[in-house]
């Protein structure tokens, strides 16, 4: 049975941590190519518009994102287009055959600055904690690499000064 949508109002912008998870947990994203893949589609997704990215990772076996859903896109849909967007390119580019996403996702809709600030500091920790990296900042496949720009977070999310 498909998840019921969540964003009756397709003008709302929500944010959301999401995460999704391999197929049977396998560790498919420790490859860097596929890792990469993954990462170049949803900044693909984030560049035309359809969310605005403020953090993630990736993980060998998941993903987590901090993102906000686009004028006009609901949550499924921005996750359709990475799951799905996804898929096609590795069967495509990288020739992956088989399952390669879990069914469904994990959502939680954020609700204010302290909420978004405990997510985001959670993405960030999530390969230290992993001792994939000694610090955030050396994890190759998350947004605190330093090549990464986040977007801003939403105004009414923004962090008390």
């Amino acid at each position: 049975m498909a998840k019921p949508p969540r964003d009756r109002a397709p003008s709302a912008s929500n944010t959301y941590f999401v995460t999704a998870n391999a197929f049977a947990s396998q560790p498919i994203f420790q490859s860097e190519r596929i890792a990469n893949l993954l990462i170049e589609t949803f900044l693909d997704y984030r560049s035309q518009g359809k969310f605005l990215l403020h953090e993630f990772v990736v993980m060998p076996n998941h993903l987590h994102l901090l993102f906000t859903t686009g004028t006009g896109v609901t949550l499924e849909r921005s996750m359709q287009l990475i799951k799905g967007g996804f898929s096609y390119r590795a069967g495509k580019l990288l020739e992956v055959r088989g399952e390669i996403w879990q069914r469904g996702y994990v959502d939680h809709r954020v609700r204010d600055v302290h909420d978004y600030a405990q997510h985001n500091h959670y993405i960030r920790q999530n390969p230290v904690n992993a001792n994939l990296a000694k610090s955030a900042e050396e994890y190759p496949f998350s947004s605190a690499f330093p090549s990464f720009n986040g977007d801003d977070p939403p105004q009414r999310l923004k962090p008390i000064s």
